[in-house]
């Protein structure tokens, strides 16, 4: 190393002074790297138990890495002050970092032989996997070649029983088609029927509830006639029969209240049957599968075995009334 310095100095040109000055500045840093270059030499890590030597490995790459960046520091200044010395600076810099970096790549080796050697393991690891994966890949469509011919020799037996099966259920679908027209048409006969007599109790409800009305105002003012025609009767006859019309007109008012309340008591029942009419015809519904119409409620509204009012229907099954008191059940046909 240190013939390739002296001719470096001898082809720059360089004035003795000049070239004192660099072998002053790099004089040292020739020795270290020909000292660790026998260093390295006998740094040889072959096991991973090797801590010691990868450990001085790691030294001596640091050692070399700090008078590497020195060197840098002190080409740099060195090559300010001219030119000619800048060249002369660079090549002794280039040598010098050329062996000093051949030096810290093999110690570098020797530092991480772990790793490189996990490295490698890990890859013939890796191409053993992929050999593996595709003898695998390969007996699987071995395997799946071989079962798809047998799902098509299936599959050609399953398309014959299918189209046996789909003939048979052709036939029994037209059959059920019939069947469901002819019970649609039954049904909506039925619905009609329903609504028209619907209708017709409405329209009775209707009457009776004029009727009623019209009688109700008829006997008001029949009775608001005869209260005063009383009144006026007595007032006439007050002065000479002042206590036999007093009498009278309580005796007259009494029946007249009387009257009123029987007329009254019977305009309410009249209206509380319209009213029980008119709740039987809105609880009157569709059943959603036949599309009957009834109601909901018992016909008599009582126990047929006990007379109890507490009584409950069920339509979503059999169509029974239940007892909430004897616990019964029966059927209203």
């Amino acid at each position: 190393m240190k013939n390739e310095l002296a001719v470096i100095i001898k082809e720059s040109g360089l004035e003795q002074t000049k070239a004192q000055v660099l072998l002053d500045n790099f004089t040292g840093y020739f020795e270290i790297a020909s000292e660790w270059e026998k260093k390295a030499s006998v740094i040889v890590v072959t096991d991973a138990s090797q801590k010691a030597e990868m450990q001085m490995a790691r030294a001596g790459r640091l050692f070399l890495r700090e008078k590497r960046i020195e060197i840098e520091k002190t080409r740099k200044k060195l090559k300010e002050q001219s030119l000619r010395e800048g060249k002369a600076i660079d090549g002794f810099a280039n040598v010098l970092k050329a062996g000093i970096v051949h030096i810290e790549e093999y110690l570098g080796k020797q530092e991480k032989f772990v790793e490189i050697k996990a490295a490698e393991i890990a890859e013939l690891a890796r191409v053993e996997m992929e050999r593996k994966a595709e003898e695998d890949r390969l007996a699987k469509e071995e395997a799946e070649r071989k079962k798809q011919e047998r799902i098509q020799l299936e599959n050609e037996e399953l398309k014959k029983e299918s189209i046996a099966k789909e003939k048979k259920v052709q036939a029994e679908r037209e059959e059920a088609e019939v069947q469901r027209i002819l019970l649609e048409e039954k049904a909506k006969a039925e619905r009609e029927k329903a609504e028209a007599e619907k209708k017709e109790l409405q329209k009775q409800a209707r009457i009776e509830r004029d009727k009623a009305e019209i009688e109700r105002r008829e006997l008001e003012d029949k009775v608001r006639k005869e209260q005063f025609e009383a009144e006026h009767k007595a007032r006439i006859e007050k002065k000479a029969l002042k206590e036999k019309a007093e009498r009278e007109r309580k005796i007259i008012e009494k029946k007249t209240k009387q009257a009123i309340a029987e007329q009254l008591a019977k305009v309410e029942a009249e209206k509380k049957e319209r009213e029980k009419i008119q709740a039987k015809l809105d609880e009157q519904i569709e059943c959603p599968f036949c599309h009957k119409t009834f109601s909901l409620k018992n016909e008599f509204e009582v126990c047929i075995y006990c007379s109890s009012t507490d009584i409950e229907y069920d339509p979503t099954g059999s169509g029974t009334w239940k007892c909430n008191f004897c616990h019964e059940n029966w059927i209203n046909k």
